[in-house]
């Protein structure tokens, strides 16, 4: 059996572990966990470190953004064959707080929710996200509506729009909008 054929056994044995860390620091852990991974000499155990990102799109100031947005902030998921050495490595790393599971001992999560997460973080459509709460006074910045300042009712950030209740009238109306059409008070 060559190298290859070993390495690929072992990482089969391999097991998705979820590691809590410092908020924030999400990258700088990573890179220290890797550097530290070639150092110790221990590739063999610790095969994967991966931070679960997705790209949305962020208005600000009338303009959309393509922005990262962590999926889980302040944890990390690490592929690895649980050992003491193993074990000892991550924990060690500058940054980490610890494992995430049942008392003292590590939990494995399931493949089935790291297909779910990376699924989840492939998502083609970039989503929106608002800056905007269900029942905020806000003004219309363009359309028919310009200058009208009316009370967000519902938003779908799915299709980045909202629905504002403008009195025309005397009477309220509900419009649906860009975010880009509305700006906060």
């Amino acid at each position: 059996m060559n190298q290859d054929e070993v390495n690929k056994e072992q990482k089969q044995k391999a097991r998705w572990y979820v590691i809590h860390i410092q908020t924030s620091y999400e990258q700088r852990v990573k890179n220290a966990l890797e550097q530290r991974i070639k150092s110790l000499g221990v590739e063999e155990k610790i095969f994967d470190v991966v931070i679960p990102t997705r790209e949305i799109v962020v208005v600000k100031k009338g303009k959309k953004t393509k922005a990262t947005e962590k999926v889980f902030p302040g944890y990390i998921l690490v592929k690895m064959i649980l050992d003491d050495d193993s074990w000892l490595v991550v924990r060690t790393t500058e940054g980490v707080t610890g494992f995430v599971g049942a008392g003292l001992k590590p939990t494995p999560i399931s493949d089935r929710e790291v297909e779910a997460i990376m699924k989840f973080v492939q998502q083609e459509q970039p989503k929106f996200k608002a800056k905007f709460s269900v029942g905020e006074a806000v003004k219309i910045t363009e359309g028919p509506f310009a200058d009208f300042l009316g009370t967000i009712e519902a938003i779908d950030e799915e299709r980045g729009k909202v629905k504002v209740l403008v009195s025309i009238f005397d009477r309220e109306t509900p419009v649906e909008l860009d975010f880009l059409q509305v700006a906060k008070l």
